[in-house]
């Protein structure tokens, strides 16, 4: 019977890659860079080539439901994965860019098994103790990038989940901490949770609006 060999780099040509078929290959993604609420989460993934994992894609291609689906087999079925974030007073004090690059950072040390290179999707690498190489569009041609896609997003939805269990006013459980005509209404509403990100522009704003309010307000009523 004639094995069916597994390309693990759909889209990458096979002459000029940055690694070799020596290479222990670790895939890193992150989710969650443009919501207002939050954390960043960054995922890295060996995958194994004896266990090759049908359906694998960029995140926001693929439904819900079928993230769930493969998420729980990228775990059992990885060589290594690691899930890593940065919180919301990071991103506030270091920037969305560079709590991103931290994230992505401690997936990549969190691995059981060091890779020796890691493959990041964007135009951007972390600072890492291996080899890094950005892969723009990599979560759609590098199947270890697409897993981690897929950890990362489905392991930031489920801790927004958990954000709406606190914060049940704002409905995280809908949109996830994104901009959504929702989102803005509830935060309008309510003003913004300890969970929201103050140095992103619509939060910022608010707070803003509300210290002047409260000047406004102390001067006119002294």
């Amino acid at each position: 019977m004639t094995k069916t060999r597994i390309n693990l780099y759909p889209g990458l040509p096979t002459r000029g890659r940055p690694f070799t078929a020596l290479d222990i290959v670790c895939g890193v993604d992150e989710a969650g860079r443009g919501p207002l609420a939050g954390p960043v989460f960054a995922a890295a993934v060996i995958l194994d080539p004896r266990r090759p994992i049908d359906g694998l894609r960029d995140s926001k291609k693929l439904t819900a439901a079928r993230r769930d689906e493969l998420a729980p087999l990228i775990r059992a079925q990885a060589l290594a994965w690691a899930v890593a974030e940065c919180s919301c007073e990071e991103i506030d004090s270091i920037n969305i860019l560079q709590a991103t690059m931290l994230a992505m950072r401690r997936a990549v040390e969190a691995l059981q098994h060091a890779p020796t290179i890691a493959l990041i999707d964007g135009n951007r690498c972390p600072e890492l103790t291996v080899r890094a190489h950005a892969i723009v569009k990599g979560d759609d041609k590098v199947n270890a990038i697409s897993a981690a896609s897929i950890l990362a997003k489905t392991a930031r939805d489920a801790a927004l989940v958990q954000l709406h269990e606190q914060y049940p006013q704002y409905g995280f459980d809908q949109h996830k901490g994104y901009g959504t005509a929702l989102h803005l209404e509830r935060l309008g509403a309510h003003g913004p949770s300890p969970a929201h990100r103050r140095s992103f522009a619509p939060v910022r704003e608010m707070l803003q609006t509300d210290l002047f309010g409260a000047m406004v307000g102390d001067v006119v009523n002294p």
